[in-house]
């Protein structure tokens, strides 16, 4: 049995046929649309490696079945950023060394864009560590994570406020 099921992927409709309901989004990301910025960490959701954007919303990949999200709009890091142009989360994480192997930095990265538009970051470097609890990294650069996140958000507002005007 085959299952088509569409999904706008970093702004462009792909249709992809499952011959299986039990593949997860990320590896259809991974294996199929060949998108291998969200990692394969623990596969059981608890590391956050995984980490992408459905609807707005912050999703463990490893955790979600692709089928369910027919018609979903998906974002991962590789769609972020706009040509060269770095979006302002990817930025931060540069400019506060808010990473050191990289393996997790793309979970971090949308993970903390998905709480950016949550409106859920709050200018507490408290309350962003705990929203951010979900994405691990094994090297320890939580302060410049939390520094990165703090930020870019102070950026995406004074953005949003000069357009605004």
């Amino acid at each position: 049995m085959t299952i088509p099921i569409t999904l706008t992927v970093n702004g462009t409709s792909r249709t992809v046929v499952l011959e299986d309901a039990r593949v997860t989004l990320l590896d259809l990301l991974r294996e199929r649309l060949h998108l291998t910025g969200a990692k394969k960490g623990c596969d059981r959701g608890q590391c956050g490696a995984c980490t992408v954007l459905v609807d707005d919303r912050r999703v463990n990949a490893c955790l979600a079945l692709a089928v369910s999200l027919d018609g979903a709009r998906v974002l991962t890091i590789e769609g972020l950023a706009e040509g060269e142009a770095l979006h302002p989360v990817q930025e931060a994480f540069v400019a506060h060394d808010a990473f050191q192997c990289g393996f997790c930095t793309p979970g971090q990265i949308m993970s903390a864009v998905g709480l950016i538009r949550e409106g859920r970051a709050g200018d507490d470097p408290e309350r962003v560590r705990e929203a951010m609890s979900g994405n691990l990294c094994r090297c320890g650069a939580y302060a410049g994570i939390t520094e990165a996140v703090l930020d870019a958000q102070g950026r995406l507002r004074q953005q949003a406020q000069g357009e605004a005007a």
